[in-house]
């Protein structure tokens, strides 16, 4: 009914890509930012400008991770090493921080533009959950899921949120790291090997795999079928309603 093996228990999903159309926002706010960035070091250094991709760069780098993380991951690239400045940095300082305090009002900005869709598919999966009672939780690396969530409609249709802020509270590792996914399954009082991780990005099935858990579900929005598999996607769909016997 679920289109998962029986024992699974628990279903845990990442936010952007999976849950709401947000995923291509961020790919695009990152790209405004490291442009710019990339821009700035060219006329600095004489050298030449490469831009940010918003597919082959994103997917790589970013995806997935915590925005400080990506921030590292992509400039690392590039051979760029910044020093790691703080919070309090202006944004677009030249610093791993402030790289990141840019990106994230980026895409602050094109959320309040544009507003966030969920996937219809997703919505009426999750709905399928609550109604067997089973417990759901969000495991996203954004400090502003619960923004995100609450603009898309569906933030009542969870038991548990693990995000940005509650990471940093635990110090938990970000993706690929299973940490995040490994404290919701405590949280909600089931083991790995009966949740299922529902993810997009490729460091989200990594992480998945690294956590032991039953099922890793890989959504394959871009056409990356094959790297969720091999990053560790024990289940492939383009949507959600695939799982319940209905067509994307």
């Amino acid at each position: 009914m679920l289109g998962l093996p029986d024992d699974i228990r628990a279903f845990l999903f990442d936010l952007d890509g999976v849950l709401t159309q947000t995923a291509k926002v961020h790919a695009a706010a990152w790209k405004d930012t490291f442009d710019a960035f990339l821009r700035s070091e060219a006329d600095r250094t004489g050298g030449q400008f490469v831009p940010f991709d918003a597919v082959t760069d994103y997917d790589a780098y970013v995806d997935g991770r915590p925005r400080l993380d990506g921030t590292r991951e992509f400039l690392h690239s590039r051979g760029i090493d910044l020093p790691e400045g703080t919070d309090a940095d202006p944004p677009n300082a030249r610093t791993v921080h402030g790289i990141s305090l840019a990106k994230n009002d980026t895409v602050l900005r094109m959320i309040r533009e544009q507003g966030v869709e969920p996937y219809d598919g997703s919505v009426a999966y999750v709905r399928r959950l609550r109604a067997l009672g089973l417990p759901r939780a969000v495991v996203s690396s954004s400090a502003n899921c619960r923004d995100v969530l609450r603009a898309a409609g569906i933030d009542d249709l969870f038991d548990v949120i693990v995000d940005g802020i509650v990471a940093r509270r635990e110090g938990l590792p970000g993706k690929p790291a299973p940490d995040t996914y490994l404290h919701a399954a405590r949280t909600l009082g089931v083991e790995p090997a009966h949740a299922a991780v529902f993810e997009d990005a490729l460091a989200g099935v990594a992480s998945g795999r690294a956590g032991g858990f039953g099922a890793v579900v890989g959504v394959d929005r871009t056409g990356q079928a094959a790297e969720l598999r091999h990053h560790g996607a024990t289940v492939v769909v383009e949507d959600l309603s695939e799982l319940l016997g209905e067509q994307p």
